[in-house]
């Protein structure tokens, strides 16, 4: 059978990365590996940051948002069909910030998906230095998703400001706990569910217990479902930004009450000489980092957003004629 992955967390809290590094390293054991992306928003922007793993031995996957949540459970069944069938040692499927994670657990005991696949490991994203006082329902995703995690994995530790590693484990560990309760989760993590290290140091060793981290059939009240969740997302298409300019402009839109409460804004831009970015930022970092092939689009996820007043700081710096923005 071939060993299915999960990789969750809230907005921006890292899974594309991790999931580059986890990818990067089953390819370089010979393993055949399918990425799977199940968002649901209209457009995909961590697909282009995926975009170095496509080879011989990995295949990038999608599934595009649009329509009911019905449709959207189909077209997800459907891509996991046409996966199963190619008999992958390893599948990885990196949904949206927003999900409900029995879609996934369900969705493998129905046929013919309970023939061919099997949970490998549920691991789950969190990023200590989130503000806290997120919306109730942000607080409520980020807890229903550790609910089931075989390892609560620490993110952006190199980012820690007068706090060490283990500091911030332990504040992630009792904020989720707190959640847990909220939601009458009769689980409780402990500092052996939570890994951390840098990840750009991970060692054959450290992969194999991600690999071999299993899930956690845990209970919990269901405060939402993804339809209900009022975070929304808005593209910013076909647009140029002098590159020492982006970092600002992106700092100027997190900064703006007016533009509502954004999480995160990732994609990619030109980088003015003939090649391209990828860009990933939130209100505390901004990340530009060059890829060998994009396209220009930007991706705000955020609560309350205002378009329009998005548009604008955008408008201001940008010099492409067909700009537009949904």
């Amino acid at each position: 059978m071939t060993k299915i992955d999960l990789i969750t967390g809230i907005l921006g809290s890292g899974k594309t990365t991790l999931l580059k590094h986890y990818a990067g390293h089953l390819l370089s054991q010979g393993s055949r590996v399918a990425v799977l992306e199940n968002d649901y928003g209209a457009v995909n922007a961590d697909m282009m940051m995926l975009a170095e793993l496509k080879s011989a031995g990995c295949v990038l996957e999608m599934v595009a948002g649009g329509g009911d949540p019905d449709c959207h459970r189909r077209r997800f069944k459907t891509q996991l069909i046409s996966l199963g069938m190619q008999h992958f040692d390893r599948v990885i499927v990196e949904p949206s910030g927003i999900f409900d994670m029995d879609e996934f657990f369900d969705l493998l005991h129905e046929s013919p998906l309970d023939r061919w696949f099997e949970v490998g490991s549920v691991l789950t994203i969190a990023d200590p230095t989130m503000k806290e006082g997120l919306t109730g329902q942000m607080e409520y995703l980020l807890a229903s998703q550790a609910a089931c995690c075989g390892k609560l994995i620490l993110s952006k530790t190199g980012m820690l400001k007068g706090e060490a590693p283990d500091e911030a484990a332990g504040r992630v560990l009792d904020r989720i706990n707190r959640g847990l309760e909220v939601i009458k989760c009769d689980r409780r993590l402990s500092t052996g569910d939570i890994f951390v290290k840098d990840w750009d140091k991970l060692t054959d060793a450290d992969f194999s217990v991600l690999m071999n981290a299993g899930y956690r059939g845990s209970r919990y009240v269901k405060l939402y479902l993804p339809e209900d969740i009022s975070s929304t997302a808005h593209y910013f298409m076909n647009l140029s930004i002098p590159a020492d300019g982006i970092a600002a402009v992106l700092g100027e839109i997190f900064s703006d009450p007016e533009c509502g409460r954004i999480y995160r804004i990732k994609g990619g831009l030109p980088d003015g000489c003939g090649g391209w970015l990828r860009v990933n930022a939130s209100p505390e970092h901004t990340e530009l980092s060059p890829v060998p092939e994009g396209q220009a689009v930007l991706t705000v996820i955020g609560d309350e957003l205002d378009r329009l007043a998005i548009d604008r700081h955008f408008r201001r710096v940008n010099t492409a004629p067909d700009f537009v923005s949904i």
